[in-house]
């Protein structure tokens, strides 16, 4: 399970990490709609070969509403990681943990004394790691935080939707096909309505250089399944709670991404929170 969530985080971090470069070139809604419907056909050919089909039942009403959501928190998350700094949105975003963490107590779920330990190490760590970014002269504007409040909304009800959408792994496929194919369809009627509207849907270097995204739009689509699907696992595999914190440790491959890549500072207290989150996850893992 550890290793499944640890995954999970790694994987989420760098679709994060290249959904927002993407969107500092493209639309953001483009982006979300484009890179769902490559995962969507990509998902489509392995249910047709793994006979996932046979797995429908009532439980994909979860995939269905997660497929609903979902695209609406990821244009909140693109548009944040477009307008601010993603080593302070994306830490922001992982406060999503706290819903499906709700959910599981409410159900009962109840970790013992080291793992809330963990817990309550590991997000602080995460929070650290963008938190103190947000004051003096250097803010964040209040229009990127609005955003990335409602992407952490969206996305915490997409990881209780989603760890409820089967009880088994071919049909952890058909669920995340449903939830991709309802992706497409929201997002694609808010592109068509934008569209309507005169809102831009192509980047200003036109088809040209949306083709030439193609390839980095299918990899943020395909690791965001590929994320999905490991959570799904770890959750089932449990405890959730357990599984949902150490897979919200995607903010700190996001900020050292962007380190890398984009060379955003890295301030002292956002490495020691990525230390913190760190140590959070060794507990999580002896508990």
């Amino acid at each position: 399970m550890v290793a499944l969530a640890l995954v999970t985080s790694l994987l989420w971090g760098l679709a994060d990490f290249g959904g927002g470069l993407l969107t500092r070139r493209l639309p953001a809604l483009t982006v979300v709609v484009v890179s769902q419907t490559l995962a969507a056909g990509v998902l489509g050919v392995v249910v047709v070969a793994t006979s996932a089909w046979t797995e429908a039942g009532g439980r994909l009403w979860f995939a269905v509403a997660a497929g609903a959501v979902g695209p609406l928190a990821l244009l909140c998350f693109y548009r944040a990681l477009a307008l601010g700094p993603m080593g302070v949105v994306s830490p922001l975003a992982a406060t999503a943990v706290a819903v499906p963490i709700g959910v599981a107590l409410l159900l009962g779920e109840r970790p013992g004394l080291w793992q809330y330990t963990g817990m309550a190490v590991a997000f602080a760590g995460v929070l650290l790691a963008g938190g103190p970014r947000l004051g003096g002269g250097g803010g964040v504007p209040r229009q990127t935080l609005v955003y990335t409040a409602g992407a952490a909304l969206g996305f915490g009800a997409v990881l209780a939707l989603i760890a409820e959408a089967s009880t088994s792994v071919t049909g952890l496929f058909l669920a995340l096909f449903v939830q991709r194919v309802c992706n497409v369809a929201t997002g694609g009627a808010a592109l068509w309505w934008g569209a309507r509207r005169g809102v831009a849907v192509l980047p200003e270097g036109g088809r040209s250089l949306l083709v030439a995204a193609l390839p980095s739009l299918t990899f943020v689509g395909l690791a965001d399944v590929a994320a999905n699907a490991t959570y799904a696992l770890a959750a089932r595999i449990g405890p959730m709670t357990v599984a949902v914190v150490l897979a919200s440790l995607y903010p700190v491959v996001t900020a050292l991404a962007a380190r890398g890549v984009l060379r955003e500072r890295l301030l002292g207290s956002q490495a020691a929170g990525a230390g913190l989150a760190l140590a959070g996850t060794l507990l999580l893992a002896t508990g």
